[in-house]
């Protein structure tokens, strides 16, 4: 992700920038960003896609709304079979028997984007296992 921030900067249709307002991080073009300038700080309530805020204790957490920019360029993606997508939504583990595919070389406690067979961000989630050491499992591990 960290070579990747320049695509989400210096995009080929207009060039966008991260602004922090009240503790949250949001993406956002720089033309909509100077139109922003005229509203005052205490009115304005949201500016572009939230991608997260920080916590009390100085902590960055990703919000759901980057999950659509964020799926484009993540390194390590999963792919969950049809019958594994509910499951997954209602706050399941993925199971070897609902992997569709795995981008190669993924380590263990990796963060990844998980993603429907079709292309579909579902959200933000770590690998318990390696790529090698999830092909071994059992389809309930």
């Amino acid at each position: 992700m960290r070579r990747n921030i320049v695509h989400l900067i210096e995009r080929p249709d207009e060039t966008y920038c991260f602004r922090l307002h009240k503790d949250r991080c949001y993406y956002v073009s720089e033309s909509i960003m100077r139109k922003a300038v005229s509203v005052g700080r205490d009115n304005l309530i949201s500016l572009g896609v939230c991608f997260g805020k920080f916590t009390k204790t100085g902590k960055f957490r990703l919000n759901i709304t980057a999950l659509d920019i964020l799926a484009q360029y993540a390194k390590y993606k999963v792919w969950v079979k049809p019958n594994g997508e509910m499951p997954y939504l209602y706050g399941n583990h993925v199971l070897k028997a609902h992997l569709g595919r795995i981008t190669e070389d993924t380590p263990e406690h990796q963060g990844v984007i998980v993603l429907s067979m079709s292309d579909i961000p579902l959200g933000f989630g770590v690998t318990a296992r390696a790529t090698t050491e999830a092909r071994k499992l059992d389809p309930t591990g």
